[in-house]
């Protein structure tokens, strides 16, 4: 059975927007040399990068911020498209990056569920089925027919979470979000991710969380400069790069 994700020499590149510095008249006097250096202003934000992750495995992302990771999620995701190389996806792909982000906030609580469930690959059907559970699970029964204008963030986010927490998910993409409410609930959506996990569903987790990590992963991937500097298994991975951020 082959990789469910594969990166083929893939790189993704952002162009660059400044102002016009000096006047716009001289800006049209240079026209040429001045539109040649808006098209070579570009960020590099992955440079040739090349791995896979087979079907069950939970592959853990780590490195500083602006290495890479969440275009890494983005990619996969199908949000950004690669500038070069080949991305193969096989399997269903259920996001865990920005909770909530699907929501209407002049709409109940409830109704996001409903809202959110469908634009995550559900049937009206299914989430109505699975309502039930998704509330209990968020913990927001007092308020779930109340405008979500009125929810904290933290609530937002534990009611974004609880819908996906009741997918039916093939690959789940992990952002940063396991500290999602207090110690409790954190506990309740890390033993979720152990069941998605033992339940055989393919991880991608990034985060900047060693304890998380070692919980969820058996394989990590270290980004630096862009670039894969190191992967191999969780606890080799995770000490050198504890030396290198640490130095």
């Amino acid at each position: 059975m082959g990789p469910v994700i594969t990166f083929e020499n893939v790189s993704k590149v952002y162009p660059l927007y400044h102002h016009i510095t000096g006047s716009i008249k001289n800006f049209f006097f240079h026209l040429p040399k001045s539109v040649q250096s808006i098209k070579n202003s570009k960020y590099e934000a992955l440079h040739d990068i090349s791995f896979s992750v087979s079907r069950g495995e939970a592959l853990g992302i780590v490195g500083r911020n602006g290495a890479g990771k969440s275009t890494i999620l983005g990619l996969i995701a199908g949000v950004l498209r690669p500038t070069k190389g080949k991305i193969t996806i096989n399997g269903r792909i259920s996001p865990l990056l920005e909770l909530g982000a699907g929501f209407h906030f002049d709409l109940t609580g409830r109704e996001n569920i409903v809202l959110n469930g469908i634009l995550l690959g559900l049937s009206r059907k299914d989430v109505l089925k699975r309502m039930d559970e998704i509330i209990a699970f968020s913990e927001l029964d007092d308020f779930i027919d109340q405008p979500i204008r009125v929810y904290s963030s933290g609530m937002v986010a534990r009611l974004g979470f609880s819908v996906v927490a009741h997918l039916d998910p093939e690959i789940l993409l992990i952002d940063e979000i396991l500290s999602v409410g207090d110690a409790e609930f954190q506990s309740k959506c890390m033993d979720k991710m152990m069941a998605f996990k033992n339940n055989g569903v393919t991880i991608v987790f990034v985060s900047h969380s060693a304890y998380s990590i070692k919980q969820i992963c058996n394989r990590v991937i270290w980004f630096e400069d862009h670039t894969i500097k190191m992967q191999g298994d969780v606890d080799s991975i995770l000490q050198e790069y504890s030396i290198r951020v640490s130095q």
